[in-house]
């Protein structure tokens, strides 16, 4: 397991500027942002690419996971979705996430975390279901071939939400590359016990999305340690059923101080993964 940092905290940097600066932290991975300003597929030249790589070795960095979710570069946090009424909108979502499953095999990660269709607007539930399964067909063949999971990342606010809406989404999908990408804070949102959800969750679980929650359930993200979670609840869990998985703290609210952000995190985490049996 590689406990890694989201580039998404450091959008006031530049991809290799963040790379760097996590590394200097001590984080031994690296998730990144594939959307604007750090790596959307279609600015990615090779150029571009071997500087990443040089910037991941000189930091002794592995890529936990090519965050996929937002379309910032030509549309918003969840916009364009693989449920809109358009199709054209449909097909942007689709051809991103197969760039994205092509990029992650260049750069050797092992999956890529998308949305789960959202939010509900201007479509029944039941046509929305039908077009996220019909946007998924459409990449998980590549998804399959490249060797690269495609993991579903369960939002508030959106179509899948809940360990149950999850499990009934998986009733539906033929593809073994399909997973799930289990956002701890998410699941605590959403009204559930993490630790319980991972555990339901566990035989799809491909990467993990570390960060604190409020007392309140607000989904905030919040550097660990300021908030409700209970991390060695789920990192006993996770270490007990075998997770052999990378886990990356996403804190993309703090792009002012990115650094202070992960420091703190790290340094209060440290002591838990260790007492949960997870060696740093």
């Amino acid at each position: 397991m590689v406990f890694g940092y989201s580039t998404n905290a450091f959008v006031k940097f530049r991809l290799v500027d963040a790379v760097a600066r996590i590394a200097r932290l001590g984080f031994k991975g690296v998730e990144i942002m594939a959307d604007r300003p750090h790596l959307y597929p279609p600015d990615a030249d090779e150029t571009e690419l071997e500087r990443l790589q040089q910037a991941l070795t000189s930091g002794g960095l592995k890529v936990t996971n090519l965050n996929s979710f937002t379309l910032f570069a030509v549309g918003d946090t969840y916009l364009p979705s693989w449920i809109e009424p358009e199709r054209p909108r449909r097909e942007i979502r689709i051809r991103h996430t197969r760039d994205c499953l092509r990029l992650a095999r260049r750069l050797g990660c092992a999956n890529i975390s998308v949305p789960p269709g959202g939010p509900l607007s201007g479509v029944t539930r039941g046509e929305a279901e039908r077009l996220f399964y019909e946007g998924i067909e459409q990449v998980a063949a590549l998804a399959e071939e490249l060797n690269v999971r495609l993991l579903v990342e369960p939002e508030p606010g959106l179509m899948i939400e809940t360990t149950r809406q999850f499990q009934e989404f998986m009733r539906g999908v033929r593809s073994p590359a399909v997973g799930v990408n289990f956002d701890i804070g998410h699941f605590f949102c959403a009204g559930e016990d993490p630790r319980e959800a991972f555990e339901t969750l566990f035989q799809w679980v491909g990467h993990v999305h570390l960060e604190d929650i409020a007392p309140t359930r607000v989904h905030q993200h919040l550097i660990a340690g300021q908030g409700a979670i209970r991390f060695l609840d789920v990192l006993r869990c996770m270490r007990q059923l075998g997770y052999a998985g990378d886990i990356s703290l996403e804190l993309y609210p703090y792009v002012d101080t990115p650094e202070e952000a992960g420091r703190e995190s790290l340094s209060f985490l440290k002591p838990i993964f260790a007492e949960a049996g997870f060696a740093l």
